[in-house]
């Protein structure tokens, strides 16, 4: 009679690395706690007015940080954490995509072109000679400038900026401009920098009227409530009239702050994301080493235009990138 030989047993793996797996996975646990509490604090609109608003600036990149936590707790073979970090990737995704994808509209070819710039110049610090050979050489029609000042303002104006926007619309206080290739009418200024007001005008493109806003809304690192006042005064400044409007500058604020979530719930759509370009950084861009890496600056506009092209532009003296967008007014 034959033996039948037993199953030899599984191997057992030494101690020690039975300790470092658990231990791995006691980090995953610990590291999935960020993107868990800032779904939440997204979800619920906790970040309007309050600190909360710094850390959601990081969402995309906790999400890449879900991703390998995603990989790590599949590859350790731990089915509960792989789960848990398998939803909130998920949802954080769900949010995010989008951004890459675009809308994949057509755009009218018989659509007449409005061509806009927005550059924060840094408490006036901006290269004057460089924001208007940009205006010259990206074609541009309406220019918002911020954190402007009258010192600026003159310099702009021995560089030439007549020559190629000769229309302005600027407070003697406010730190928000408007300069222009075509006439402005309807024009409303700030009075003070970060004012509830901003600054604003019309301009006729092939005989449709397009709302210009220019805006610069306060920083929330230095007052979240101010940061979200901004805001409020937008949505009221823009319900009702979103559909030719355009609003572009320094918003401080991410496609995931709470804030602009809701600006853009008016019927307005953010330019970088309709093109698939939602995560091009515009601050800081003033660091040797750090490239940009938040979009703090956003040309939105309403129902009545459509995104042509978007792209960004380095200049010297200031922290931010300029952001140059072609609209099609199909309104």
């Amino acid at each position: 009679m034959t033996e039948v030989e037993a199953p030899a047993a599984p191997p057992v793996a030494p101690g020690w690395l039975r300790a470092l797996r658990l231990a791995v996975l006691a980090c995953c646990a610990l590291v999935l706690l960020v993107p868990a509490a800032l779904i939440v604090v997204r979800l619920g609109g906790l970040d309007d007015g309050t600190d909360l608003s710094l850390p959601v600036a990081g969402v995309p990149y906790v999400a890449v940080l879900s991703v390998l936590v995603l990989f790590t707790t599949a590859l350790l073979r731990s089915r509960a954490l792989t789960a848990v970090a398998l939803a909130l990737t998920a949802v954080q995704l769900f949010w995010l995509v989008p951004r890459f994808v675009g809308d994949g509209g057509g755009v009218p070819t018989s659509a007449p072109r409005l061509r806009l710039a927005t550059s924060n110049a840094y408490l006036g610090q901006v290269d004057p000679a460089a924001l208007v050979r940009l205006a010259r050489e990206e074609r541009v029609d309406v220019l918002a400038v911020e954190e402007s000042n009258p010192g600026l303002a003159n310099a702009l104006e021995r560089a030439g900026m007549a020559g190629v926007l000769p229309y302005k619309v600027a407070g003697r206080y406010s730190d928000t401009a408007l300069y222009s290739r075509l006439p402005l009418s309807a024009a409303r200024v700030a009075d003070a920098p970060f004012s509830d007001e901003p600054t604003s005008a019309e301009v006729a493109v092939e005989g449709r009227t397009v709302r210009v806003v220019a805006v610069h809304t306060y920083y929330p690192l230095g007052d979240s409530r101010k940061w979200a006042a901004g805001f409020d005064a937008l949505r009221s400044d823009v319900a009702g009239r979103a559909r030719n409007a355009v609003l572009l500058g320094d918003f401080n604020a991410t496609l995931d702050h709470t804030p602009m979530r809701r600006l853009l719930g008016t019927g307005l759509t953010d330019t970088h994301a309709e093109l698939g370009r939602g995560f091009d950084g515009t601050w800081p861009a003033d660091r040797p080493v750090l490239p940009p890496v938040l979009q703090l600056d956003h040309v939105l506009h309403g129902d009545g235009l459509k995104a042509v092209t978007v792209a960004e532009r380095t200049l010297p003296g200031t922290d931010h990138r300029a952001v140059v967008a072609e609209l099609a007014v199909t309104g």
